[in-house]
């Protein structure tokens, strides 16, 4: 069993609805084309997957997670862009209800991080592509992270969540791992590549420093953090606030490096 260390409360579905697959998915979006069939596991919100699901439409999209608060809210969002080639509904990533071969495209962004078993999800992601079709999975890697100015509440924040993750029994430098779990899959012609998000302007840093400073108080980060010990409710405070100081510095810049593969499944065993 998997526990998603970032929870789906308000505040965190609203920052992962800003994701779109131009700024989370480009490495997979020159592969798709109209028709191809397209399981996105993890999909939260959807706004990757209905970006996803416009680009192969009329081909058939499911996306899935293990919350009903996440698939609500895709359900939601696929009726007000008019979609009738995508549905959500909850799955399992280690037992996924779909035959072998179903999906040309088997898609998960910023899943494996958070699952305490990545290659065997990636065997069962790897059961359900057809023979010739892609696997496409991006983690972040949370020690790459970086920020200007300074600042001793977003070091802990960082601290703090990736002692967080490891209890959950996750790794939070997926990212540097994609390679290596790939291979241990089977996967085949595994590509390799990195990209970034950055926040520069100052509408980005005061959206991304306002964004934690409420996830911090009002999300399973705090929540998670008190029920393991890992932190006391002044220190939380401490470092939301630390978020939206740094949030209003002129100077105020945030970087994290992620990791992209795409590869084919693997062969069938004898």
């Amino acid at each position: 069993m998997s526990f998603y260390s970032h929870g789906h409360a308000p505040s965190v579905l609203a920052s992962h609805g800003t994701r779109r697959a131009a700024d989370s998915a480009a490495y997979l979006l020159p592969e798709l084309s109209p028709g191809v069939s397209l399981l996105d596991i993890g999909c939260g919100p959807g706004s990757i997957t209905l970006d996803l699901a416009e680009t192969v439409a009329p081909g058939r999209v499911i996306g899935m997670d293990q919350s009903l608060e996440a698939i609500t809210s895709a359900a939601d969002a696929a009726r007000e862009r008019g979609l009738p080639n995508v549905i959500f509904r909850i799955a399992d990533v280690y037992a996924l209800p779909f035959e072998d071969g179903s999906f040309d495209i088997v898609h998960a962004h910023q899943v494996l991080q958070h699952l305490p078993d990545p290659v065997a999800a990636l065997r069962e992601m790897s059961r359900v592509c057809t023979p010739n079709g892609l696997i496409a999975v991006r983690d972040a890697d949370y020690a790459s992270m970086a920020w200007f100015p300074q600042s001793a509440g977003l070091s802990r924040w960082l601290e703090l969540y990736r002692s967080m993750a490891r209890a959950n029994r996750g790794e939070p430098d997926a990212g540097r791992h994609l390679k290596s779990w790939a291979r241990m899959a089977g996967l085949r012609e595994t590509r390799v590549t990195t990209s970034s998000w950055s926040y520069a302007s100052a509408r980005a840093t005061r959206w991304w420093g306002e964004s934690w400073a409420d996830r911090v108080r009002a999300s399973s980060y705090g929540d998670r953090a008190l029920e393991l010990g890992l932190s006391t409710q002044p220190e939380l405070d401490g470092i939301s606030a630390a978020w939206e100081v740094w949030s209003k510095e002129p100077d105020a810049w945030f970087a994290m490096l992620h990791t992209e593969i795409l590869a084919r499944p693997a062969l069938p065993t004898e």
